[in-house]
């Protein structure tokens, strides 16, 4: 109805009808969506697993969580022991490149020296002196004849160590030969030595083996 009947029956007493109570919705609850489950605590067992303990008996964090940053003392030690890791690698490198280089150079020394004594060498094969000599830390001996001797101990003749066997040489030969390869030099007399820096000049090192004075 329009304003004005509604104001002249409101005038004549009537009252206006009252609005209808609206009643609850009583539809149940869906079941599928995630707000109609029921509220509670979640039983134990169920929902999120539990967190893995380690063997010292500890929980192991779960995963995707962050890790406690390292301190800056941490990060510095732990510094420190790469450097020196990669100090000593390449101690270890360099050391083992000087070393193949020394038998590579000791190597090339031994063949020219090899090659420079050839026919070079003054052994007498029926030589029955024999002159001692420390070399290599043992105490070792060649063969000479009385001439050979005692231009030995005059310092005019030398020994010189070949792949094992021990060579008579002049004195110009010997020199030449300790510029090639010094450690090969087995005997270098000096005549103005005294018996104590060269003992085995001595005579009694020098009478032959099958010989009884």
């Amino acid at each position: 109805m329009s304003d004005s009947l509604r104001d002249q029956l409101l005038g004549l007493g009537f009252k206006p009808a009252p609005k209808p109570e609206r009643k609850p919705d009583a539809r149940k609850p869906d079941a599928r969506r995630p707000d109609a489950r029921r509220p509670g605590p979640r039983p134990p067992g169920k929902g999120a697993a539990p967190p893995v303990r380690t063997g010292q008996g500890k929980p192991r964090p779960p995963q995707g969580q962050a890790r406690k940053p390292r301190s800056q003392e941490e990060i510095d030690l732990a510094k420190a022991y790469a450097i020196r890791a990669q100090r000593e690698k390449e101690e270890r490198i360099e050391a083992e490149r000087v070393k193949q280089e020394q038998a590579r150079l000791r190597r090339e020394s031994k063949a020219r020296l090899e090659a420079f004594l050839k026919d070079k060498a003054l052994n007498d094969a029926e030589a029955d002196i024999a002159r001692h000599f420390p070399y290599g830390g043992k105490i070792k001996r060649i063969y000479v004849n009385a001439g050979q001797l005692k231009a030995l101990n005059a310092g005019e003749l030398g020994v010189v160590q070949q792949n094992g066997r021990y060579l008579l040489v002049t004195a110009a030969v010997l020199a030449e030969a300790e510029t090639i390869f010094a450690a090969a030099v087995a005997l270098k007399v000096d005549p103005n030595a005294s018996a104590e820096e060269d003992p085995y000049a001595d005579p009694k090192y020098q009478v032959p083996d099958d010989l009884v004075w």
